[in-house]
């Protein structure tokens, strides 16, 4: 899956997106262009069902400290059904 985040209309820059289960979802090729989008890959765990949530979070570039969560998905891995 696909995560394409849209340039802000605020301050604010994205700075990364984090999942809190990587064993279920695992976030990769995180980069942001130069107009501002940013985007990442989710890859999910085929064999193994679980959740996690993924947290994409920004800051403005000129204010010091630790960028807040900008939105918060919640994602469900379920993992298909096998034959036999």
């Amino acid at each position: 899956m696909s995560l394409v985040l849209r340039p802000r209309v605020d301050d604010r820059r994205w700075t990364a997106v984090r999942s809190s289960a990587p064993v279920f979802v695992l976030v990769s090729g995180w980069r942001v262009d130069a107009d501002g989008t940013a985007q990442a890959s989710l890859r999910c765990a085929g064999t193994r069902g679980g959740t996690a949530e993924v947290t994409a979070s920004a800051k403005a570039p000129d204010v010091a400290g630790a960028a807040g969560v900008a939105f918060t998905l919640d994602v469900t891995v379920v993992p298909y059904g096998r034959e036999g």
